[in-house]
């Protein structure tokens, strides 16, 4: 692992052992919060079978799973702003009463505003990731109950992603990076009062912005062309090609859980972004802490 890796690894993780029961708790009702989330479509598709038999305990059950699930996310998005906020005033404090000799009030303002990744990184981007992995893993798991075979599919389907991921990350680092330069020369470009400095300022933050804009959206096309071939070929050979018959139920289970573990998918281009983002990030601020 490189210095600069470390480096952004070990501040993180001082940050989460500085924080880590406010972290614990809302990581807790977080997995409380997934955990249920995997249960609604197998008991969505088994209130639809006792729906089309006249009954309507599933319902019931499945009514019940969901009113938890509600009451669950709506206490850890009432926890998560109260934590969050606390780190991030923790982190800035610490960061602007840390001023370097010889820094500039620009850099120091771009960084600041910055250094808000960090805190956006735990409570965004881990919950991305551990939502990911519930994904991924929980519905790989329950999937292997309908049909072994699709599991091989999601396997295979996994190793052009992870290799375009990588790419993805490389790609959105240079961008970042670059448009990052620009943003540390902002309130010293504003200062000079020069209309056409400041128009060429914003112009070349413009410009930085589309192109990774442009990148994202030509990697969520290739990444939803991945998804369209695994639920077409899996969708086709669980139910034209399934040694058992599966009833309504259980197919609108199934299409769900294939849903879930290709939304995991969607999140690996996004997490390889977001490192790229905070590596960037950590350089310029690693003399401040």
């Amino acid at each position: 692992m490189s210095t600069l890796a470390m480096e952004e690894n070990n501040f993180i993780k001082n940050i989460i052992v500085e924080h880590k029961q406010r972290l614990f708790f809302t990581y807790f009702l977080f997995s409380l919060e997934m955990g249920m989330a995997l249960l609604k479509p197998y008991f969505l598709g088994q209130a639809v079978n006792d729906l089309l038999h006249g009954q309507f305990n599933m319902l019931v059950v499945f009514l019940g799973i969901h009113l938890a699930w509600m009451l669950v996310g709506m206490l850890r998005m009432r926890y998560d702003t109260r934590t969050y906020t606390t780190i991030y005033n923790n982190i800035i404090t610490q960061f602007l009463s840390r001023k370097k000799n010889g820094s500039s009030v620009s850099k120091l303002s771009a960084l600041s505003t910055l250094s808000r990744e960090y805190t956006d990184f735990l409570e965004y981007d881990l919950i991305f990731i551990l939502e990911a992995i519930y994904n991924i893993v929980g519905a790989l798991f329950i999937i292997y109950f309908y049909d072994k075979r699709v599991i091989l599919m999601c396997s295979i389907i996994l190793v052009p992603i992870v290799i375009l991921s990588k790419y993805y990350g490389k790609k959105m680092g240079l961008l970042t990076q670059q448009k990052n330069d620009e943003l540390e020369k902002q309130v010293d470009v504003i200062a000079t009062y020069d209309k056409e400095k400041i128009k060429t300022h914003y112009t070349l933050l413009q410009q930085w912005q589309i192109k990774i804009s442009d990148q994202q959206a030509f990697n969520f096309g290739i990444m939803e062309i991945f998804v369209m071939i695994l639920l077409g070929i899996s969708l086709t050979i669980s139910t034209k090609y399934n040694l058992q018959v599966l009833n309504a139920g259980e197919i609108i289970s199934f299409y769900f859980y294939i849903l879930k573990f290709t939304a995991g998918l969607d999140t690996i281009p996004y997490i390889t972004e977001k490192y790229a983002m905070l590596n960037d990030i950590t350089k310029r601020m690693k003399d401040y802490f």
